[in-house]
């Protein structure tokens, strides 16, 4: 483990007091703690990261705000979360953020869907809006995280969507690629080039 913490803290950027901190022997929820936040500080998150994470995202409540409160107190027992406000807002940043800032969550959570196609035609369409929410800015900004959020591939009007950060360059050349192809479709109604 501690070649983990020392790998996701070099590619995360945390202050080698951190580093030093997970490796002091904890045991329990605290070395849990301490691990969680390493791992969910970088997009690569590696299988020893399995445990940490299982025990961080297990902690759920009925309510969504309670959820947040004990994933905040659980981070809260590593001693490096409360060494200065970078690492408070680190742990504020992943408590709301983790989980919630993946393609797969900001996909399902930005869509819309409206009744009437395109051009007032009938039928139904969508799109997945690419603003996103500012707990997942806040997560992806934050000093202390490194490819962490999913990034927007696209256009909400020529159906783009959300894809993880190892995914971004294959997506966005499928996408344009995509793209190029509906573009030299003739559109219904219209005649075809040369015909």
């Amino acid at each position: 483990m501690k070649k983990l913490a020392l790998g996701i803290v070099a590619a995360a950027g945390i202050a080698s007091a951190a580093s030093a901190q997970a490796q002091e022997g904890f045991t329990g929820d605290v070395k849990l703690a301490c691990e969680a936040i390493l791992c969910l500080s970088t997009g690569q998150r590696p299988s020893q990261c399995t445990p940490s994470l299982k025990r961080y995202f297990s902690i759920s409540y009925r309510r969504f705000s309670d959820t947040l409160k004990g994933r905040t107190s659980f981070l809260q027992l590593c001693p490096a979360a409360n060494q200065d406000a970078k690492m408070q807002a680190l742990v504020n940043d992943i408590a709301n953020g983790a989980g919630r800032c993946d393609a797969a969550s900001l996909n399902l959570a930005l869509a819309s869907w409206n009744s009437e196609g395109s051009s007032g035609s009938s039928g139904s369409s969508g799109s997945i809006g690419d603003g996103a929410p500012s707990y997942c800015t806040a997560y992806s900004a934050n000093a202390y995280t490194n490819g962490v959020a999913a990034r927007y591939v696209g256009t909400p009007e020529r159906n783009g969507f959300w894809v993880d950060p190892a995914d971004y360059e294959k997506a966005l050349l499928d996408y344009n690629m995509r793209i190029v192809q509906e573009d030299q479709q003739p559109r219904f109604g219209e005649s075809s080039p040369g015909g």
